[in-house]
């Protein structure tokens, strides 16, 4: 698993019910080896519901398999959204995979009872 000076992941997470930027979403990213995880951060998206600095940039940058766990019911909650005691979607999980020294850019759609993803650039 090589360093890298030139990779970076970014994300960002769109509400879908409102049509705005998800602010004050908490998002945690993890290392994933096996069936070992390992927090390497945690952030709370911004007003344009991104986060105010990449997750990992330059020597903190490592290619290799991670998991992103948007806490969604947390922020639907504190959106104003009535949600059951136990929600359809509380925290999502995204696990991907980084193969090259290079920008990947992972964002989150969100509603209370769906959500999508995809390699953003």
């Amino acid at each position: 698993m090589a360093k890298a000076e030139s990779g970076s992941l970014t994300t960002h997470v769109l509400d879908t019910a409102t049509g705005l930027p998800a602010a004050g979403l908490k998002i945690a990213l993890y290392r994933v080896s096996g069936n070992s995880h390992r927090k390497v951060k945690e952030v709370v998206t911004n007003d344009d519901g991104r986060c105010d600095a990449p997750l990992l940039a330059g020597k903190d940058f490592q290619t290799g398999a991670y998991e992103l766990i948007f806490f969604a019911g947390d922020y639907l909650r504190a959106s104003g959204v009535k949600l059951p005691e136990t929600p359809f979607l509380d925290q999502i999980p995204i696990r991907f995979g980084m193969a090259e020294e290079t920008h990947y850019h992972v964002p989150l759609l969100l509603s209370p009872y769906g959500y999508s993803t995809y390699r953003g650039s």
